[in-house]
C-alpha cells in the first residue's frame, strides 16, 4: 500500500503541468489554424491582383500584409517547439519515475514471496495451512493465506499497470520526438517562404519608384477625392441634425440625448445610439476576409519618401465581388456617387453613422431599415484587380477610427 500512494503522489504534478500544457497547445493550435487561414485569405487577394500583370500598390499592401503574417506563424511555430520540449521533458520524468516505481514494486513483490517462506519454514502454503494443531490455528492460517494472496494478487496487478503505463509513455515520447521534427522542418518551409516573399516585396517595391509621376498624381487626386467625400457626408449629417432638431421642437415629440452629445434623439434611437456605443470592438467587420490595407489618419506613403496620406476610415482591401455589410442595425440615411468612391452608403446608427465606400452594386435604398450583417451591396474591382472598401466611422459630426470599433482580426 505504501508503494502504490508513493507512485500516485508522485504523478500528481505532473498531470497537472500537463492539462496546462494541453491548454497552451489548445491555444497555439488555434492560433496556428487562424494564421493559416489569414494566409489562405491573403494568397487569394494577391493572386487576383497579380492577375492584372501591373505593379501596384494594392499588390503592396498584401504582400506586405503576408510578410508580417509569415513572420507571426513562424514565431508561433517557435514557440511550439518550445512547449514539445517542456512534454518531452515532463514524459522523460514520467518514464524515470514509472521505471523507479516498477523497480520498487518487483522488489517488494520479490521480498514478499521470501519473507512468506522463511515464515512458513520451507513448507508450501496449503501445506502450512493444513499442519495447524488447533482449529484456531487453522482459522488464522487460512486468513493468513487469504490475505497474503490478495497481496499478491495487488502486488501484481500494479506491476502490470505501472509496466503498461511506462510502454504507453515511452510511445508517447516517441511520437513527441517525430512532432518536434516536424515542427521543425515546418519552420524552416516558413522560413524559406518568407525569403521569398521579401525578394518579392523589394520587386515591388523598386518597380513602384519607378512609377513616382503616376504615384504622385494618384496621391493628389485621392487627396481631392477624400476631401469632397468628407464635404458630402459632413452635409448629410448636419442635414440629419437638423432635422432632429426640428423634429423635436414638433409639439408632443419626446427626445432625448445621448451622454456627451447634443443632437435630439427620439428614445428608440437613443437606446440604438447606446447599444451601437456598448458594442466597441466587438463590431463585425463589412467584409468577411480581408485585411486593413490603410489604416485611420496621417500616414507615411508605403514607397514614396516625404509623402504622407489623410485618411478618415481605413480601407479593406478583399476580394473582388466581395459583399459589404452593415456592422449593425441601423438606418440607410443616404446613398451617393463619387468620383473615386463609387457607390457609396450611409447608415445611422442612432448618432453614430457608418459608411461604406467603393461599391459596384447596392442592394438597399434609402430609408431601409438594416440589421448587422445584412448585405449592403458588392465592393468594386479596379483595373490594378484591387478590390478594397473604404470604411468610415461617425459620431455626430466627429470621425473615429473604425479599426478600434471592430472585432479583432
Amino acid at each position: 500500500m505504501v508503494l502504490c500512494l508513493v507512485f500516485v503522489l508522485g504523478a500528481l504534478p505532473w498531470h497537472t503541468g500537463f492539462a496546462q500544457t494541453k491548454k497552451s497547445r489548445e491555444q497555439l493550435e488555434n492560433e496556428k489554424a487562424d494564421i493559416q487561414k489569414r494566409l489562405m485569405e491573403f494568397d487569394n487577394i494577391l493572386k487576383k491582383t497579380a492577375e492584372t500583370k501591373k505593379t501596384s500598390i494594392g499588390q503592396l499592401n498584401v504582400v506586405n500584409k503576408q510578410l508580417q503574417t509569415r513572420i507571426t506563424y513562424i514565431n508561433t511555430l517557435s514557440r511550439e517547439v518550445v512547449l514539445i520540449d517542456k512534454e518531452i521533458s515532463g514524459t522523460e520524468k514520467m518514464i524515470l519515475n514509472l521505471e523507479n516505481d516498477l523497480k520498487n514494486l518487483k522488489a517488494e513483490y520479490s521480498k514478499m514471496i521470501y519473507t512468506a517462506s522463511k515464515l512458513n519454514g520451507g513448507l508450501t502454503m496449503t501445506a502450512f495451512v493444513f499442519s495447524s494443531t488447533t482449529f484456531k490455528q487453522f482459522y488464522m492460517r487460512l486468513k493468513y493465506l487469504k490475505q497474503y494472496t490478495d497481496a499478491r494478487k495487488k502486488q501484481v496487478e500494479q506491476i502490470e499497470l505501472v509496466t503498461a503505463d511506462l510502454a504507453s509513455q515511452r510511445k508517447k515520447l516517441e511520437d513527441k520526438r517525430v512532432e518536434k521534427q516536424q515542427v521543425i522542418n515546418q519552420e524552416q518551409r516558413q522560413k524559406q517562404q518568407l525569403d521569398v516573399a521579401k525578394k518579392e516585396q523589394q520587386g515591388i517595391v523598386n518597380n513602384l519608384t519607378q512609377q513616382e509621376k503616376d504615384l504622385r498624381k494618384q496621391i493628389a487626386a485621392a487627396k481631392k477625392q477624400q476631401e469632397g467625400l468628407n464635404r458630402m457626408i459632413k452635409q448629410i449629417i448636419e442635414e440629419e441634425i437638423r432635422r432632429a432638431e426640428a423634429e423635436a421642437k414638433k409639439k408632443n415629440t419626446k427626445t432625448t440625448t445621448a451622454s456627451g452629445s447634443s443632437i435630439p434623439l427620439t428614445p428608440e434611437a437613443a437606446a440604438l445610439s447606446s447599444s451601437f456605443a456598448g458594442n466597441k470592438g466587438k463590431l463585425p467587420w463589412p467584409v468577411e476576409s480581408g485585411f486593413i490595407s490603410k489604416r485611420f489618419g496621417t500616414h507615411p506613403h508605403p514607397t514614396l519618401k516625404g509623402i504622407s496620406e489623410d485618411n478618415d476610415g481605413i480601407d479593406i482591401q478583399t476580394n473582388p465581388d466581395a459583399g459589404v455589410r452593415s456592422v449593425f442595425d441601423g438606418v440607410v440615411t443616404k446613398i451617393f456617387t463619387i468620383p473615386g468612391y463609387g457607390g457609396t452608403i450611409v447608415v445611422k446608427h442612432g448618432e453614430y453613422y457608418t459608411m461604406y465606400s467603393k461599391l459596384k452594386v447596392i442592394s438597399v435604398k434609402s430609408g431601409q431599415t438594416v440589421k448587422a450583417k445584412q448585405l449592403l451591396g458588392h465592393v468594386f474591382t479596379n483595373k490594378e484587380g484591387v478590390a478594397e472598401v473604404h470604411f468610415e466611422s461617425w459620431k455626430g459630426l466627429q470621425p473615429m477610427d473604425p479599426s478600434i470599433w471592430l472585432t479583432g482580426r
